[in-house]
């Protein structure tokens, strides 16, 4: 038979695998000679592609998973909706009635009490700084503790066993502690949310009233002084206010962003008004104080904190806790868990990756911070170095 020019033959004459189903032998050996003949059929780009490219994606989403998340999350979350900013206006020299009015407010014939109430862990350090700057306008101080972690790890009472330490507000201090559930494997934030609902009932029991100030932030976030008592003086304030604080890491020579905005002051209402740690209004103050996160005074502090907060989920290798890298990463100004900025455009994440520039700034800080400087003098420019336990 006279085969036509182009005739398309589908059967290859020199058939590599056609001899597979025909042999004999155990299933795996057919399996590995099935393999053999498909490699063989594939190109040298194909191989590259198998044996090198492939490896090299698995190996970095297993090690570099979160951070590929963090980079990509301009494509998957949307920014969040921006608040309304209201200027701050303060000078030690300006009247409180004529501050009050560069608000928008009036001022009251006295000043309303105010509640300042907080999850304790173990910033010891932190909290003395915090109570000290808001002590001349804080009428009641609440504070719970608990025997275990956000993450069910048990925690001894560290406040309990600090309590000399602010011997200064034991007059207007209301402590409670509350039994950990120890559920492991749980989400953290089940455990916080438990532990920030037995807060609103030790405010109750701590005497807050309609109208008290309630001052609602983690123990890092320290409202300023003057902030404070601008609020329980003037008139007409919204009924729940974000407060705008400065981001610092490690200390205050971290300067990170403004963008700091989760502590809150309320005007307190029974029945309303829920202790929480998220966005309940669109109202911004400017400029209202400090948040200094994993400003801690020992290396063992920091490796309680990174175990025991919510978002431990970041340590994704044992050596994160190393006591050397630790120190390393402080004095650098880098992220403890090697993580990329938590921001909502490539612009924003581009332009902070890397350590955070050092600052010597020391100007408008925590007084009783500068009027102790020596004993603090861990947070402040120039002394990165921590203690050793």
């Amino acid at each position: 038979m006279i085969m036509s020019e182009g005739y398309y033959n589908s059967k290859k004459s020199d058939d590599l695998c056609g001899d597979v189903c025909s042999q004999q032998g155990t299933r795996a050996a057919l399996s590995m000679s099935r393999l053999r003949c498909i490699l063989r059929g594939l190109d040298f780009k194909t191989h590259i592609f198998l044996f090198v490219v492939v490896p090299m994606g698995i190996f970095c989403v297993y090690f570099h998973g979160l951070k590929i998340s963090y980079f990509l999350r301009p494509l998957w979350e949307s920014p969040p909706r921006p608040f309304h900013e209201i200027p701050h206006y303060y000078h030690e020299n300006v009247s409180m009635e004529t501050l009050c009015r560069l608000h928008g407010w009036g001022i009251r014939e006295s000043p309303r009490r105010v509640f300042d109430a907080v999850l304790f862990s173990n910033e010891v350090d932190i909290l003395t700084i915090r109570w000290k700057e808001m002590h001349p306008y804080v009428t009641h101080y609440v504070v719970l503790e608990s025997n275990s972690t956000f993450t069910g790890l048990p925690k001894p009472l560290i406040f309990a066993s600090n309590r000399d330490v602010f011997r200064f507000v034991e007059t207007r201090l209301t402590y409670g502690v509350i039994g950990g559930r120890f559920k492991k494997g749980e989400n953290p934030f089940v455990e916080e949310a438990y532990q920030r609902v037995a807060l609103d009932r030790l405010l109750k029991i701590a005497g807050i009233e309609d109208d008290d100030l309630l001052i609602m932030s983690d123990v890092d976030e320290i409202p300023s002084a003057h902030t404070i008592n601008l609020l329980r003086w003037c008139d007409d304030i919204p009924p729940v206010l974000h407060l705008q604080m400065r981001n610092y890491l490690y200390s205050f020579e971290f300067f990170l962003d403004n963008q700091s905005w989760r502590a809150s002051v309320h005007r307190y209402q029974t029945g309303r008004t829920c202790y929480a740690h998220y966005r309940q209004a669109d109202v911004l103050l400017s400029d209202a104080g400090w948040h200094c996160s994993f400003c801690f005074r020992l290396i063992s502090e920091f490796i309680f904190k990174m175990k025991a907060y919510s978002h431990n989920d970041r340590i994704r290798f044992a050596h994160y806790l190393s006591r050397n890298r630790i120190q390393d990463v402080i004095c650098k100004g880098a992220d403890l868990f090697d993580m990329l900025p938590e921001e909502y455009t490539f612009k924003d994440i581009i332009g902070k990756m890397g350590p955070i520039p050092h600052s010597y700034s020391a100007v408008h800080l925590p007084s009783y911070l500068l009027n102790n400087a020596e004993k603090y003098k861990f947070l402040l420019p120039g002394n990165c170095r921590r203690e050793s336990d």
